[in-house]
């Protein structure tokens, strides 16, 4: 730069910034674009424009593929978008095998994608293996598990699903692992093709940040990640710097939060167990969980920390319960420090599968008596 400028084009260009000392914590980068070197050309390996690349996102992603033991990750805006862009990049005319029990948002974009493209779908019961394997068909190229399941904490037997789609040359299998987090268990070390998570949730863990990821290790389905990643960046569904540096903060405390999540969670599940105003509690730390051995051998470290509960009575009543709990907040979501419940069958609206008792609670890392002494408030 000249060194005598006009005060208004110092004010548009800025006094460049000089780092002497190498920062404790990792700069934000703000910028949309990137300079050319003095040669014209883009510089090698460096940014372009922050659609493509931006450094607190290169960041984010090579923390996201260390911590799922993978080759490489894709940031993405929210878990939705994540998904979406493996929905989208599949070939023409292919059927995905989902389970009976999932994040109702996964249906909605197969759903909405089914009506505008050729990709069918089928919902099964992924505890009956023998019934996932007579829903494969010629045109399936994916099979897609939640382990635990969203709402209901449902246990898929990874390897089980695993040899069926290893049968089948073309039968991709991917893991919503947003619920176990890698804490728990690690799908691309069981042999999953894919993995996916919501970064707005436990990685995350403050209710302050939207973002997707997906995580991939083996190199036989490059074709298929490519068109994953372009589908990234020209639908433009990247996460802003800011949230990439968010993001990166959050997982500084990750390997801390977790235990006592899960803590929490299986000392409620067990008092609630026990409660008479309870009908049921979904949660794979129980004994009397249909998943439960499937878990203990599929998870490690523990069970996490959602489970969902069933309250006697109708739908107006288990509100109501919400209504009074204090500690636990009424609201949407999960994974968070704060714990909260959701009346799932409310969010979903009409076309809502979920019993109309249903209670999902997303269990913080708050005291532990005090959680338990406000749904004991809350049940009467």
């Amino acid at each position: 730069m000249p060194e005598k400028l006009n005060l208004e084009t110092i004010l548009v260009n800025g006094i460049p910034i000089e780092i002497e000392s190498e920062p404790v914590v990792s700069p934000l980068v703000l910028s949309t674009t990137f300079e050319r070197g003095s040669d014209g050309n883009f510089v090698a390996g460096g940014d372009i424009y922050s659609r493509a690349s931006n450094p607190n996102r290169r960041q984010l992603e090579k923390k996201l593929a260390a911590i799922e033991h993978a080759r490489q990750a894709l940031a993405f805006s929210s878990g939705q978008a994540a998904t979406y862009a493996v929905f989208q990049a599949l070939p023409a005319g292919s059927h995905v095998i989902i389970p009976d029990d999932i994040y109702y948002g996964t249906r909605s974009a197969l759903k909405l994608l089914g009506t505008n493209t050729s990709i069918t779908y089928s919902e099964i019961n992924m505890s009956d293996i023998e019934g996932v394997n007579s829903s494969i068909l010629p045109e399936t190229r994916l099979i897609w598990v939640e382990s635990p399941s969203n709402p209901k904490l449902k246990i898929t037997d990874i390897n089980a699903i695993l040899k069926l789609a290893q049968k089948h040359e073309n039968v991709i299998v991917a893991c919503d692992n947003t619920w176990a987090t890698s804490y728990f268990t690690q799908p691309l070390d069981l042999g999953c093709d894919l993995v996916m998570h919501s970064t707005t949730k436990y990685f995350g863990g403050h209710s302050d940040i939207l973002g997707g990821a997906l995580m991939w290790k083996e190199e036989k389905n490059e074709v298929f990640f490519a068109r994953i990643k372009d589908y990234q960046i020209t639908g433009g569904c990247v996460p802003s710097p800011f949230d990439c540096w968010l993001l990166n903060r959050s997982l500084a405390t990750f390997h801390l939060r977790m235990p006592r999540h899960a803590e929490n969670a299986m000392k409620l599940a067990e008092y609630l167990e026990k409660h008479p105003k309870i009908s049921q509690v979904y949660y794979p730390g129980l004994k009397s969980n249909d998943g439960h051995e499937v878990a203990k051998n599929q998870m490690q470290n523990g069970f996490g920390g959602m489970l969902s509960i069933l309250i006697e009575g109708d739908e107006e009543n288990c509100k109501a319960v919400a209504a009074r709990l204090k500690v636990f907040k009424n609201a949407t979501s999960l994974g968070g420090v704060e714990s909260l419940v959701d009346h799932r069958r409310t969010y979903e609206g009409k076309d809502s599968v979920l019993p109309e008792n249903l209670l999902r609670v997303s269990v913080g890392i708050e005291n532990l008596q005090d959680l338990i002494a406000d749904f004991k408030q809350a049940l009467g």
